[in-house]
């Protein structure tokens, strides 16, 4: 599958794979100065990139396991989704999450972006609902 993406700003780097068989291709911080992640604090990442994803897809924003498992920071909306009509810069919502500043520098990896494909769905509105073992039972109900 081809997809379009525009640099929205020189510096830019397009995102690629990190091996031959990843899921997810990394998205690259475009920065003009560093930005430093304090303990706890959220911020929005730039990437310099839109995207053109097809329709019948979606682009899934996921952390990256390396900066979570090292550092301790988060794609906070993970998993955010990038719709297929959507035509602004990606940016990530970046959290760190430890005791000690992080700091993102231009040109760092900061997340992965997984292509999944999907299907909308007609809602219909009913009365009831069917039976199942489960019913109504939630988080935690069918066990630890």
């Amino acid at each position: 599958m081809k997809i379009k993406i525009a640099r929205l700003k020189e510096r830019a780097i397009i995102p690629k794979y990190a091996t031959e068989q990843s899921a997810g291709c990394d998205l690259i911080a475009c920065l003009e100065a560093d930005k430093i992640l304090e303990p706890q604090e959220i911020a929005m990442i730039d990437t310099g990139i839109s995207i053109e994803i097809p329709t019948g897809y979606f682009g899934m924003v996921c952390s990256r396991s390396g900066l979570t498992a090292k550092h301790g920071v988060i794609s906070l909306n993970a998993p955010g989704v990038i719709d297929s009509d959507y035509r602004g810069e990606v940016r990530c919502i970046m959290m760190n999450q430890s005791s000690v500043p992080f700091t993102v520098t231009n040109g760092m990896r900061i997340a992965q972006l997984i292509i999944i494909p999907y299907q909308t769905a007609e809602f219909e509105e009913a009365q009831g609902l069917s039976n199942t073992d489960r019913g109504s039972g939630g988080f935690g109900s069918t066990g630890i």
